[in-house]
């Protein structure tokens, strides 16, 4: 399934996408797309309502509508660096042992469509296309990359901004970079694991402007998804809803010569095979 959530900010409903444009609306049957829903199997209790729904007729037209971030507010998100081999090549540095940890405010999500604003006091805005990891149930030191495995709910493109200015030459940790208002756009939808493939052979891309900059395939992982959600559980409770960003391929600002960073009006498009795209118009901060 691919799950959904449409309205206003801060109204979302759940819904279900059926076909390419059209979606069941299933907010009488789900509060949201929360720690509650993934926890209490609700995933696997859709399934029929939305069947059933699709196939009396019961479906509504995407066009138009605002789509939302299609998980509500994640206890936590969590974020790996340097997980692509090319990307570590073009920043100059070297492929970690372990993966790189660093955490993003979860008020940073937003809409796959909805504006990235430029945060007051940045010179250095950068784009990050990334494959996001759902988590579906609490858990803690898994015992294996099958237990893992399991305990993912499903995939989803993540554009993991960030100001290179703050995250690099201002001292003290990553997340000052990471979790400016809007630094987090997700979606379209959550592609449920058993949709997705194989999650180690999907194509991601960015462009700006209409420029690609980015591409790559999450076969060049230094660390495959799986595998950073069996290691963050030796470390951290994962709860059902949190998201966990896995890295970026070759193509970000920081990585051109001359660098290149975004601008107000600049416009970023980005997706991943099978798990749909995004576009972002790019503003400044107001006042």
């Amino acid at each position: 399934m691919r799950l959904l959530r449409i309205g206003p900010v801060g109204e979302e409903r759940p819904a279900v996408l059926v076909g390419d444009s059209t979606y069941v609306d299933v907010a009488d049957a789900v509060r949201d797309f929360d720690a509650a829903f993934f926890e209490n199997g609700g995933i696997d209790a859709l399934r029929s309502l939305v069947g059933d729904r699709a196939a009396a007729g019961q479906v509504r037209d995407l066009a138009g509508q605002r789509v939302g971030a299609p998980v509500a507010r994640p206890h936590q998100i969590l974020c790996i660096g340097l997980n692509y081999r090319d990307h570590a090549a073009e920043t100059g540095q070297t492929v970690p042992e372990e993966p790189i940890v660093f955490t993003k405010s979860p008020n940073t999500l937003v809409g796959p469509d909805d504006e990235v604003v430029i945060p007051r006091g940045s010179t250095k805005t950068d784009w990050e296309v990334e494959l996001a990891v759902v988590i579906g149930r609490r858990c803690s030191y898994l015992p294996d990359l099958a237990a893992a495995e399991a305990a993912i709910a499903g995939y989803a493109v993540c554009n993991d901004v960030s100001e290179r200015a703050f995250q690099m030459e201002r001292g003290g940790q990553w997340c000052k970079g990471k979790s400016a208002a809007t630094f987090n756009p997700m979606g379209p939808w959550l592609v449920t694991s058993d949709e997705v493939g194989d999650h180690r052979s999907l194509d991601l891309w960015l462009d700006v402007n209409g420029t690609r900059r980015q591409t790559g395939s999450t076969a060049t992982m230094v660390f495959d998804a799986v595998t950073v959600v069996h290691y963050l559980s030796q470390f951290f409770v994962l709860e059902p809803g949190d998201v966990v960003n896995t890295g970026t391929p070759p193509g970000v600002g920081m990585g051109q010569d001359p660098q290149v960073f975004l601008r107000p009006g600049d416009v970023m498009e980005l997706g991943i095979g099978g798990l749909g795209r995004q576009r972002q118009v790019v503003r400044a901060h107001a006042g």
